[in-house]
């Protein structure tokens, strides 16, 4: 059985891709972002059809319209001992908009294997890719074009959802959009969409979140015929709260959820920590609504 990194689950849904980032080669976790005029800090759980399997974190550090956001991801207990899994993740880049990367960088080691990607933009455009090892040529993979390599987020961008023009930070309006991804070998869309707001309280953070039901669509990179893709394509399963970060016009998830084929995959915060401390950060409760959720090979 092969089981992926949930920290590109967290960008899938946002989502943070269940989308499965990968692993460090060192397995260290990656370095806090530099002090900004707004930081944050959010520690998860990860838990697969209801185990706890492993550990994630988000760093994340915005001034004016600049971003710098880390991800790492471990596999703990008998998961971690057996496939070793863990993986790290750092994007940086401009906030119009939506998140606009210059540059983004993972690394993955399983137990077996490593691999790790680097990306070079301009403004979200592609202008040059390094993958180690070289991916196989795999002759039943959806070709991915120039024009796939362009006007995208990479899975750690993706998790930095900013504020929709003219909109309060809980508006509704802010799930709903399609996130453009590409992790450098797959470039794939999640669909996101409004579906409710709820309240939650959290360490460190309490207040109201928006609920987003997401949808995943493959576009290139992929094999078709692959059950995974359309067990994928046809989840409806999936879905993502974002929290405002205080200070800034952007959301970062709270939570995601995807159903995957050996259960739902859950990915939530255990603590929340902005500007450093681990103080509280409560938001105003917003007005009443009515209720409207990894990519595969």
């Amino acid at each position: 059985m092969r089981l992926t990194i949930p920290v590109k689950t967290l960008a899938a849904a946002g989502l943070a891709a269940t989308l499965g980032l990968s692993p460090s080669a060192s397995g260290a976790r990656p370095r806090a972002a530099k002090a900004a005029a707004s930081s944050v800090e959010i520690d998860y759980a990860i838990a697969l059809a209801g185990l706890r399997i492993g550990t994630a974190r988000l760093s994340g550090a915005f001034e004016r319209d600049a971003y710098q956001v880390d991800v790492s991801a471990t596999l703990t207990g008998l998961v971690g001992a057996i496939t070793g899994g863990q993986g790290s993740a750092r994007s940086s880049g401009v906030i119009t908009s939506g998140a606009l990367p210059n540059a983004f960088a993972i690394a993955t080691r399983t137990a077996n294997s490593g691999i790790t990607v680097r990306m070079a933009l301009a403004r979200g455009n592609v202008v040059q890719t390094a993958i180690v090892p070289p991916l196989v040529d795999m002759q039943d993979r959806v070709p991915v074009t120039a024009a796939n390599r362009r006007g995208i987020v990479d899975p750690a961008s993706a998790l930095v959802m900013p504020v929709r023009a003219g909109a309060g930070a809980l508006d509704p309006a802010n799930c709903d959009r399609t996130l453009p991804l590409f992790d450098g070998a797959t470039r794939f869309d999640v669909v996101l969409s409004y579906a409710e707001t709820r309240e939650v309280q959290k360490p460190g953070y309490a207040g109201p979140v928006l609920v987003c039901s997401a949808r995943y669509r493959a576009i290139a990179g992929h094999r078709p015929d692959r059950p995974g893709v359309k067990f994928m394509e046809d989840n409806r399963e999936m879905s993502v709260w974002l929290a405002p970060v205080e200070g800034t016009r952007v959301l970062v998830p709270l939570r995601i959820s995807v159903l995957t084929e050996i259960g739902t995959n859950i990915i939530e915060a255990t603590r929340w920590a902005r500007s450093g401390t681990a103080e509280p950060a409560t938001v105003a409760a917003a007005p009443a609504l009515a209720q409207a959720g990894q990519p595969a090979e």
